[in-house]
């Protein structure tokens, strides 16, 4: 993490920062993201905080797909982007409660005098279902890659953390997660910089 600071530090840009963090799930976006925006005093926007609301994914047929690019407020995550870039007033941003699967409105708040913002997530670097508009918004991005039986073993982990049973946690990570992460890889040649984990 010290080299992307560094990076960052000795590469400007006039007004407001928006720096992007992209990568599979279980990549270690959030780590990441969360060391760089420590090391460089910047605000951190998940893209988690998008996700679509438990009762409006059932209404759509979408809950045994949660975290597919559809199952997120692209165009909410959008208009947020854009409020930063603009940088006038504070911006009001979503999380996400991992414990209980929702979205929680309001909970980031970002104030205009913020001069960096470290934004990650899934889809940053998607071309397809309203995802294109993101990358214009962002300054740079990075992508972060990093083994796949490590990146499967973090999924796994992290849904029994939060509640799944081990036989579940290993069906989500290998079901979903996997169709998502190889969409996702896709889009990794798009990136303006790499971040590898061994």
């Amino acid at each position: 993490m010290d080299a992307v600071a560094a990076f960052l530090e000795e590469a400007p840009t006039p007004g407001r920062r928006i720096i992007g963090i992209a990568g599979e799930p279980g990549a270690g976006k959030s780590t990441i993201a969360a060391a760089l925006a420590a090391q460089l005093a910047a605000a951190l926007l998940p893209m988690d905080g998008y996700h679509l609301p438990q009762a409006t994914l059932r209404e759509l047929g979408r809950r045994d797909r949660m975290g597919a690019p559809d199952t997120f407020d692209v165009d909410a995550f959008v208009l947020t982007l854009a409020d930063l870039r603009i940088g006038a007033a504070t911006v009001f941003a979503p999380s996400f409660d991992r414990d209980v699967e929702e979205p929680v409105p309001d909970v980031i708040a970002i104030q205009p005098e913020v001069g960096t913002v470290i934004v990650e997530g899934n889809y940053l670097l998607l071309d397809s279902g309203g995802w294109q508009r993101v990358a214009g918004l962002l300054d740079v991005v990075f992508f972060v890659d990093v083994d796949h039986d490590i990146r499967v073993l973090r999924l796994i982990n992290r849904h029994v953390r939060f509640g799944k049973s081990q036989d579940e946690a290993r069906a989500w990570a290998l079901g979903p997660d996997e169709s998502n992460a190889r969409l996702i890889a896709a889009t990794a040649a798009r990136a303006d910089h790499a971040i590898r984990l061994d």
